[in-house]
């Protein structure tokens, strides 16, 4: 009898476990996976850090809620594949000169033209090849920038790498291989989180050139000499906005007057890069939250520290031309506004596509917010590698994946205008 009980009684007290673990799975898919480290396979929630002032910028670095700190991972990044020649990207058209023909014969897309919105990657180092979208690669026949982020197997066969053109008044070949935004570090970038935004969310041509051209006015307006005035001397007017003889979105940032200007708005982040960096490492600091004009817009979190400090120039630099650009000021928000960004939600409607056993890419949308995690798939990972959440600019509304297009004569080299060539896009 008091053995039957016991039966009876562990099986209810398995019953409210089940239950429990229902209640608790069910907590856990209402929110983004946080970003576990290497090794780690179990979620983690996020602590926001007082903010790194800088003019109309504001950073809230992000830690671990349980102080973890986490080991290297084991990627590679864009630009130290660029730079080191491990990584190649080139135009669809020179696909084949990248074939390892490991099985003989053509390998599958030999012979095809050079496409707008596809270009061509091989990954040659040993290690796996991390890509964030926004991430800039100049050269071929228009300055593109990746769509997405993704990870590319090590040492693997080329693949088709989405891209959006950043450049709308060039398709002439400038170098027969793409390289990183700049050679220089301290002058790496990507592109600013509104260009950045129209990529991932609106995943449409159109508005990448509408963003890129609204961005490069704002940048040339914010670098023109301002207003000045001499000792009891009337008033000088501003100059006009500055004209960038350039329809490339990385060559305005190369442009010395807009680097400045970029330089000046992240000087107190830049000037002591290696404080805040160790001041990064020792915190365990994954990630920030950024608020612009007091108003916070984006996040990126990382699955380490190495991997935040490896991002840290390009992701400031990023920041910084955000900061430069018109727009509403607001109160300075709060560790607790940073913190309430990281925390609110985003079970909306959910998107995921991917490689199997590469990675999975996941799009989460909830309000006027949405989230975009790359978790890794490869063997000894299964974690979030990269997580950003972003601000909506406005509510973006479904717009159809762009097309690859193919170029006609007509737009080679001298006789190629932008107006006839925004024609053919996403029809």
């Amino acid at each position: 009898m008091k053995k039957r009980r016991a039966m009876k009684n562990q099986g209810r007290w398995g019953l409210v476990a089940v239950l429990l673990f229902a209640l608790a799975a069910w907590e856990h898919g209402s929110q983004v996976k946080a970003a576990g480290g290497p090794g780690e396979g179990e979620s983690e929630s996020y602590r926001v850090l007082a903010p790194i002032v800088s003019g109309n910028l504001l950073l809230f670095p992000v830690v671990r809620a349980d102080g973890k700190s986490t080991l290297e991972t084991p990627f590679i990044t864009l630009d130290e594949g660029l730079k080191s020649g491990e990584v190649e990207v080139t135009e669809a058209g020179r696909a084949r000169g990248l074939v390892r023909r490991r099985g003989g014969g053509d390998a599958p897309n030999s012979y095809r033209g050079d496409e707008v919105n596809t270009l061509v990657l091989v990954n040659h180092s040993k290690r796996p090849l991390l890509l964030l979208a926004g991430e800039v690669v100049t050269g071929g026949k228009q300055d593109r920038i990746v769509a997405k982020d993704r990870i590319v197997q090590a040492d693997g066969d080329p693949i088709d790498l989405s891209v959006f053109c950043i450049e709308p008044g060039r398709w002439t070949e400038s170098s027969p291989v793409f390289g990183a935004s700049d050679k220089s570090a301290a002058r790496s970038f990507m592109v600013q989180p509104e260009v950045r935004e129209r990529a991932m969310v609106g995943q449409d041509q159109q508005q990448v050139w509408d963003s890129v051209h609204g961005t490069m006015s704002k940048m040339e307006a914010a670098a023109a000499p301002s207003a000045s005035s001499g000792i009891g001397g009337p008033m000088v007017e501003a100059a006009p906005p500055m004209s960038l003889p350039t329809t490339s979105y990385a060559k305005m940032m190369e442009n010395p007057a807009i680097s400045q200007k970029v330089d000046e708005a992240a000087a107190p982040v830049m000037k002591a890069r290696e404080e805040v960096l160790a001041k990064l490492r020792d915190e365990h600091a994954v990630g920030v939250v950024v608020a612009v004009r007091g108003e916070i817009v984006w996040a990126d979190i990382f699955a380490s520290t190495d991997l935040l400090a490896r991002y840290w120039t390009k992701l400031v630099r990023s920041y910084a031309a955000e900061s430069l650009t018109e727009g509403d000021n607001h109160a300075a928000p709060s560790v607790a506004d940073a913190q309430h960004f990281l925390d609110v939600p985003s079970g909306g409607t959910e998107n995921s596509e991917g490689d199997v056993g590469i990675y999975r890419y996941s799009e989460l949308k909830s309000g006027n917010a949405e989230t975009f995690v790359l978790e890794s798939l490869l063997p000894g990972t299964g974690y979030d590698v990269h997580i950003s959440k972003m601000k909506l600019i406005e509510e973006a509304r479904p717009a159809p994946k762009p097309r690859p297009i193919r170029p006609h004569p007509m737009y080679e080299p001298q006789n190629f205008h932008p107006d006839v060539y925004n024609q053919n896009v996403d029809r």
